[in-house]
């Protein structure tokens, strides 16, 4: 080990931690990288190993108990734009010819789009409101 300097040890080990990252997407892994990364440089200054050591533990340690909490709030939020056909979903829409459950035509956004009743013995006539509740290829499904 005195051939080659404790950072460049810090930095294979650092690179090691970046492997289960990528393959298993926790982001734990990331975490430990970037206390190796640390203990690096504090090994380039030219701290002794326990120091290098303690620098490693405490990044890590700090980073899951910040970036954790955080991330997990991000992967947990539903994404704030609604677009395509997601847009459409629980949208009013105004029944253009009777539906029924074999279909039928409304105006979406704008659109005549073709349609069929959720509940199979219910029936729309025209000019009735009636909310999308999904959309099954080209097909509302209203209620």
């Amino acid at each position: 080990m005195n051939d080659i300097d404790a950072w460049v040890w810090w930095l294979v080990a650092a690179a090691a931690l970046g492997i289960p990252l990528v393959v298993t997407a926790m982001p734990e892994f990331g975490m430990f990288a970037v206390g190796a990364v640390a203990a690096a440089v504090a090994s380039g200054l030219g701290a002794d190993l326990v120091f290098q050591v303690l620098v490693f533990v405490i990044v890590s340690v700090a980073l899951i108990a910040v970036v954790g909490p955080i991330a997990a709030r991000h992967r947990s939020q539903q994404p704030q734009l609604a677009t395509g056909v997601d847009a459409l979903r629980g949208r009013q829409a105004v029944v253009l010819e009777r539906v029924d459950g074999s279909g039928g035509r409304i105006k979406l956004a704008g659109e005549v789009w073709s349609a069929r009743a959720l509940d199979t013995g219910r029936a729309f006539e025209p000019g009735e409101e009636v909310d999308v509740v999904e959309i099954d290829g080209a097909t509302a499904v209203i209620m």
